[in-house]
C-alpha cells in the first residue's frame, strides 16, 4: 500500500494536484519544524499517493522511508473501539451496561463541583459511568497531561498518570482513576480522557485476555498487521523507528525528546489502549481499508457493516458538535461541525467545520502529529505521519484536508 501502482486518474484524482501535498509538507522540513514525515492517500482501494520526506532521525542521518515505524499514540484508540465493539456483537455487554457491572472499582462514582486539588468539592454522581460513555469520551474521565482542569491536576498528584509513572500496570491504574472525582457527570459533556484505556481494561476482564492477546486475535493477526506492535525489540527493527522531537522554544529546528521517544524500546507495563501501539503506514493502512470496506478486508470480517455504521454517527447527547459541550480542547482542529462516535470523530457539518470534506467522514489523531481519516462518500482514506509532540503544534491535519480534496476531480 505504500507504492502507487496505477493511474490515479483511473478512480478520479488528479495526480499533479496531489502533488502539491508534498510541495507544501515540505516546508516543514525544510524549516526544521519536522524532522520528515510520510504520506498515504488511497481511493476506492487503490493507493493514489504515497510519499515520504526528511529524516526519521536527523542525528543519525537516517531518511523517512516507506516502512519507517512511528508512535501512533492515540491512533490506537480507534483500534481498541473495534476490539471491544467486536466483543459487543458477541453479545459480551451492552452499551448501556454500568461499567461497575464489569470493573466495581468505578461504582459509587463522585464529581468535582469546586475547590482545588488539595481540597476538592465533590458530590454523588447521579448517573453512573456507561460503557458507551467510554467509548465516546463522555464518562468525566480526563487526561493530567492536558493540564486544563483542577481534576488534571489531581490525577497527577494521585500517581494517576502513566507518563509519570509508567511501573503500574493497567488495572491498577484502573483503581486509581476510578478512586478520583469526575469532571461532569457521565453523558452530559466531552472530555478527551483515559477513558479508553479503562475501555481497554473492561476488555482484559470481559476476554481474560492481556489487551496484547485480543488485538492479536481480533485486528492484528487477521488482517495481517505484522509491523503493529507494542514495543520495538533489539535488532534491525529498532533502526526503522522513528525518533521523537519536541518544537523548539527558540523558534529553532525540532528538538530530540528521547525522555518520552525511549519509552517505545522495552515492554510497557501498562499496555494502553488510549496510546500505546506503534505501527507503519501500511499497517494502519489495512486497518482504514477494512473501515473503508464496512469491517472487511480480504476476506476477513472484524465488524458488521451495521456495527461500523452506528459506530460512526455523532453519539454526543442532543447530537451537538464538540464545540457545544468539550471540556478543555486542546487541539489545532476545528470542533464546530465535528461530532463524535463511539472511537471516532465525525464530520457531522463541513460548512460548520470550515473544511472541505465530507458529511460523515471519521477520523483520529496521535499525539506524535499523526493522522488519519477515512470517507465512506468518496471512498477515501488520508493517512499522515511524523513524531512532533504535541499535534496541535501545527495545522498540519487541516492542511491536508484542504490539499487531498482539492485533489478529487470526478
Amino acid at each position: 500500500m505504500t507504492t502507487v501502482e496505477h493511474d490515479p486518474a483511473e478512480v478520479g484524482v488528479d495526480a499533479q494536484r496531489l502533488a502539491k501535498i508534498d510541495t507544501h509538507l515540505a516546508r516543514y522540513v525544510d524549516d526544521g519544524r519536522l524532522a520528515g514525515w510520510q504520506v498515504l492517500v488511497t481511493r476506492r482501494g487503490r493507493t493514489v499517493h504515497a510519499s515520504t520526506y526528511g529524516s526519521r532521525d536527523l542525528e543519525a542521518g537516517l531518511p523517512v522511508e516507506p516502512h519507517t515505524l512511528w508512535r501512533i499514540y492515540s491512533m490506537t484508540k480507534p483500534i481498541t473501539a473495534v476490539v471491544a465493539m467486536s466483543l459487543y456483537e458477541e453479545g459480551r455487554f451492552s452499551l448501556n451496561d454500568e461499567l461497575a457491572k464489569h470493573l466495581p472499582e468505578f461504582a459509587d462514582m463522585r464529581v468535582l463541583v469546586g475547590g482545588n486539588a488539595e481540597q476538592p468539592k465533590t458530590v454523588p454522581a447521579t448517573e453512573p459511568i456507561r460503557v458507551w460513555h467510554l467509548l465516546s469520551h463522555t464518562a468525566g474521565l480526563t487526561y493530567a497531561f492536558t493540564r486544563s482542569s483542577v481534576l488534571d491536576t489531581m490525577y497527577g498528584l494521585a500517581g494517576a498518570d502513566p507518563l509519570v509513572d509508567p511501573s503500574v500496570d493497567l488495572a491498577t491504574m484502573c483503581s486509581r482513576w476510578a478512586a478520583l472525582p469526575l469532571l461532569f457527570e457521565p453523558g452530559t459533556a466531552w472530555n478527551y480522557s483515559v477513558a479508553t484505556d479503562v475501555l481497554g481494561r473492561l476488555i482484559e476482564v470481559l476476554t481474560g485476555q492481556t489487551l496484547e492477546q485480543v488485538f492479536a486475535e481480533r485486528v492484528l493477526g487477521p488482517l495481517g498487521m505484522t509491523d503493529t506492535r507494542w514495543w520495538v525489540e533489539e535488532g534491525p527493527d529498532r533502526e526503522r523507528l522513528a525518533a521523537l522531537y519536541v518544537p523548539n522554544p527558540d523558534g529553532g529546528k525540532a528538538v530530540r525528546y528521547d525522555v518520552l521517544g525511549d519509552g517505545a524500546l522495552s515492554p510497557p507495563a501498562l499496555l494502553s489502549g488510549g496510546g500505546g501501539l506503534i505501527s507503519t503506514a501500511a499497517d494502519y493502512a489495512r486497518f482504514t481499508a477494512m473501515l473503508a470496506g464496512r469491517g472487511q478486508l480480504d476476506g476477513a470480517r472484524i465488524l458488521g457493516p451495521r456495527t461500523l455504521a452506528y459506530m460512526t454517527r455523532n453519539h454526543l447527547p442532543g447530537g451537538v458538535s464538540l464545540a457545544s459541550i468539550g471540556r478543555g480542547m486542546f487541539a489545532e482542529t476545528a470542533f464546530d461541525g465535528i461530532g463524535f462516535g463511539l472511537g471516532f470523530g465525525v464530520s457531522a457539518d463541513p460548512v460548520a467545520a470550515k473544511v472541505t470534506s465530507t458529511q460523515g467522514e471519521f477520523s483520529w489523531g496521535g499525539y506524535a502529529s499523526t493522522a488519519f481519516w477515512v470517507d465512506p462518500v468518496e471512498e477515501l482514506t488520508a493517512h499522515f505521519y511524523a513524531q512532533l509532540v504535541p499535534s496541535s503544534t501545527y495545522p498540519i491535519r487541516t492542511e491536508l484536508r484542504q490539499l487531498v480534496y482539492a485533489s478529487l476531480v470526478d
